[in-house]
């Protein structure tokens, strides 16, 4: 594969809600690039961007893909990234390796809440942007509608260069409003057919053209002040002040498509080679040097190697697939790397150029290019590759924090490692789910962003690795304690015939404050019990403690005073003072109104103000206590205490409540008594348990 030029490269992300097409709409400049013979679709299965098949099954992106195309002389990296919520991560990787994002919209009245979220991290990174109204084939589509939704949910200035030509099922193409000319298509070839401006449109073609160029000239007062002479402005400069407007973010361009047609695919190639930045455009990328201090590189090859990794994938057969950008310098094939992040040297092999999940080699990678690298044993996304000489560190966005957690267990007994070895292989893949084993129910929790999430990783890890992995609702991990004090007698005596076992322990049992935990005191005098079997004592009420007395679960916040006791000087032995003290404690505990604990997390949710009202009164439905709301960046926060137990299917009803506009972080914060209904069902439901 040849090279290019870090001015003829193009490095795109699709974005914008599930199934507003972004997939569709890249399969279609694949086909009018000649990558492709045929225009590829989602729905029979044949996409080139969608190649996994747990993508052709569910028929929507999970995961975002690279492909690369040439227009005009000029490479163009498109990726196109997941619109869906709990896959939004993948999206948002993908935007900090571009230069720009290309922003599909269906033709709906209002803006979905993915699109939002993927807006907001262009705004943050500074990405200038087109929009694509897309599916204007569909019943009661309005491109004047979705145009108002794009004006009312976003603050930028948003300008036609496209108007549609027909509605519904009678649209068939659009008027170029910079060239004047009408663009029909007979067929999904994507080649249209020029002619003029339907009569019907010459009014509304004539006054959008005027607002264009009204737009278009204020990017440059040499062309304002021709145009307000009556001067006229050639197609050239308009071209130029086009392109100034969109690399300045002074407008974002609208235009219009339907991408199961192959409408519009071909133009917007041409927008994005004509007006979109190339790497050079986009100007330095700043990171940390070993010692915190900000260091700058030059979008240039002659400048040292810095390369952002922003996706790996992970294959059983070819090991480990490394995505990454070429920000400045250059990298070769059969060459060594740095890893700024984890300090170590890496091996480059065979530097790949993808189309989905296919691969041609190339030999080098240019400063501004985006292509991959297999079987890098160390490096992991978001880390810096770079030249060892001039090491940097570049900014990561980071995985969010994972929403739903489920408890895993293999299908199969004894796969219990091979589950384990393969959640470590989806995590390479995929930074959103977490991993961590449960010290108190001993089990292996899995986190990730949602159901579905979870779900499709589950379906991954069969395939992939042969996993089978089953998901189910996680133990809370419930514990218990006292609410009144007393004094009690453990005694231990065993005679078998020969040696015995004889021992016998006063225990003063008190409730602590919570949260202090456990404290054993020996009071012991005049040696009532010999100092060596003092700790089996402690050990006794220690193993005790461990398993509760009412459902199982761990006791806490218990102070136990040794205080009196005998010994016999044959019988007596450290496991004889052990099974006495046990004993004595789970008889006295006993008899000290004994409750179970349930863990309390600190609850954070960011709504609008139109859902508060509905998101305090669910939480206070899931016995939630609400502490405070405050104002914060346009929307409301709202902090409560709620019990883990009524928080595990929190997300999916969280963001039905509000259109998913409502995020929320959990972590845990307390232990509180459980509320007596509630404690003796769980009671209940433990003791069955344990009788099966």
């Amino acid at each position: 594969m040849k090279r290019y030029d870090v001015d003829k490269i193009r490095n795109v992300a699709l974005v914008g809600h599930g199934g507003s097409g972004k997939t569709s709409l890249g399969e279609g400049m694949l086909y009018c690039a000649g990558v492709t013979t045929r225009l590829c679709r989602v729905d029979d299965g044949t996409s080139v961007l969608d190649f996994e098949p747990e993508e052709k099954g569910h028929k929507f992106s999970i995961s975002a893909a690279l492909a690369w195309l040439e227009h005009r002389k000029t490479k163009v990296n498109l990726l196109d990234t997941p619109g869906y919520d709990v896959f939004l991560y993948e999206a948002q990787a993908a935007l900090q390796a571009v230069d720009a994002a290309v922003v599909v919209v269906g033709p709906e009245s209002e803006i979905k809440f993915e699109t939002e979220k993927v807006w907001q991290t262009a705004d943050e990174l500074g990405l200038p942007r087109a929009v694509v109204v897309n599916r204007l084939d569909k019943e009661n589509a309005r491109f004047d509608t979705a145009l108002e939704a794009l004006r009312s949910a976003f603050d930028a200035s948003f300008v036609p260069i496209h108007l549609p030509i027909g509605k519904e099922a009678g649209f068939q193409g659009y008027v170029d409003l910079l060239s004047g000319k009408a663009f029909t298509f007979a067929d999904d070839s994507g080649k249209p057919q020029e002619g003029p401006v339907p009569d019907d449109m010459a009014d509304a073609v004539a006054s959008a053209r005027e607002q264009l160029i009204e737009h278009l000239v204020e990017t440059d007062d040499e062309l304002m002040e021709k145009y307000f002479d009556g001067q006229e402005i050639t197609p050239a400069e308009l071209s130029r002040a086009l392109r100034a407007g969109v690399v300045s973010r002074q407008f974002v361009p609208v235009l219009v498509g339907c991408a199961a047609k192959n409408i519009g695919s071909a133009a917007l190639m041409d927008l994005i080679v004509e007006a979109f930045p190339s790497p050079a455009d986009r100007g330095p990328v700043e990171g940390e040097g070993p010692d915190g201090e900000p260091i700058t590189r030059q979008p240039s090859d002659d400048e040292p190697l810095c390369a952002l990794v922003f996706k790996t994938l992970s294959d059983p057969f070819a090991g480990r697939l490394t995505l990454f950008r070429v920000w400045s310098g250059t990298l070769s094939s059969d060459s060594n790397v740095w890893n700024a992040n984890r300090q170590t040297e890496e091996r480059v092999g065979q530097i790949l150029a993808l189309v989905g999940k296919d691969s041609k080699p190339a030999a080098v990678a240019g400063t501004g290019d985006i292509l991959a690298v297999a079987k890098l044993k160390e490096t992991r996304t978001g880390d810096t590759l770079c030249d060892k000489a001039n090491p940097v560190v570049l900014p990561w966005i980071g995985a969010p924090e994972p929403l739903m957690t489920y408890a895993a267990y293999p299908k199969a007994r004894g796969d219990e490692e091979k589950m384990n070895q393969a959640l470590r292989r989806i995590q390479d893949e995929d930074p959103t789910i977490q991993v961590r084993r449960e010290e108190q129910t001993h089990e292996l929790l899995v986190s990730g962003m949602g159901k579905l999430h979870l779900d499709i990783a589950c379906e991954r890890m069969k395939r992939k690795f042969g996993a089978d992995m089953e998901l189910r609702k996680p133990k809370i991990p419930y514990r218990e304690t006292i609410k009144k004090s007393t004094k009690v007698q453990g005694r231990y005596k065993k005679q078998t015939g020969g040696r015995g076992q004889f021992g016998d322990t006063w225990l003063e049992i008190k409730p602590l404050p919570r949260g202090e935990g456990f404290r054993f005191i020996d009071k012991i005098v005049g040696g009532a019990i010999p100092k060596q079997y003092i700790p089996a004592c402690e050990d006794g009420v220690k193993e005790a403690m461990a398993g509760g007395i009412l459902a199982g679960y761990p006791m806490v916040d218990v102070e136990v005073t040794l205080f009196d006791g005998k010994y016999h000087e044959v019988d007596s032995s450290e496991m004889a003072f052990k099974i006495a003290a046990s004993l004595g404690f789970k008889k006295g505990a006993a008899e000290c109104s004994p409750v179970l604990l349930e863990p309390i997390m600190e609850v954070t949710v960011r709504v609008p103000d139109a859902y508060m009202g509905d998101v305090i009164g669910d939480l206070n439905s899931r016995r939630g206590r609400v502490l405070g709301v405050d104002p914060e960046d346009g929307v409301q926060v709202i902090r409560a205490h709620v019990p883990l137990a009524e928080m595990l299917e929190y997300a999916p009803d969280l963001r039905s409540m509000t259109a998913g506009r409502g995020i929320f972080t959990m972590r845990f914060d307390h232990y509180e008594e459980v509320p007596p209904n509630i404690a003796e069902k769980i009671v209940a439901e433990a003791r069955s348990e344990e009788q099966e």
